[in-house]
């Protein structure tokens, strides 16, 4: 069992609360909640926004899993505060908070970048799972593109 932990403990090294990054959209005609089917105003939809939410997550910890490791969300608690038009800049953030065995507890900021309306878009937290990448694509029946192809 010992071993199992230490295993764990290597595979988490590279993992601490503070880790952090944001990525930037300009709001196109595609994200829209009209375009994306949940709503039918020509507003950034909600299911755009926790993308690219989730989009920063995956920023904070790339390069730190390793090859057969990777992280899938599986808790979201989100609120979308104010509408943004097509457009307009938006930044998503997402922070590691913690690191509870394999749970990353990210939070979430969107802020709209924009001089005359600046301000808080939606906020929220997301927990990702770290999982061992091909057993997790087995399970989902799933080829892994991410692995070496054998040549015939």
């Amino acid at each position: 069992m010992a071993h199992g932990r230490t295993q764990a403990a290597s595979a988490h090294a590279n993992l601490a609360a503070g880790l952090s990054a944001s990525v930037h959209m300009t709001v196109a005609d595609t994200d829209t909640a009209e375009h994306l089917r949940s709503g039918d105003v020509p507003v950034l939809g909600t299911p755009r926004l926790v993308a690219l939410c989730e989009e920063a997550s995956c920023r904070a910890i790339d390069g730190r899993l390793g090859a057969a490791r990777t992280s899938v969300a599986s808790r979201l608690q989100f609120d979308h505060l104010a509408p943004v038009p097509i457009g307009a800049r938006v930044t998503a953030e997402a922070t590691l908070e913690k690191v509870e065995g394999r749970r990353l507890v990210f939070t979430l900021s969107v802020t709209l970048d924009a001089d005359d309306r600046a301000g808080l878009v939606a906020a929220g937290r997301l927990t990702r799972v770290l999982v061992d990448r091909p057993a997790f694509l087995a399970k989902a029946g799933c080829v892994d593109r991410a692995a070496p192809r054998a040549q015939g």
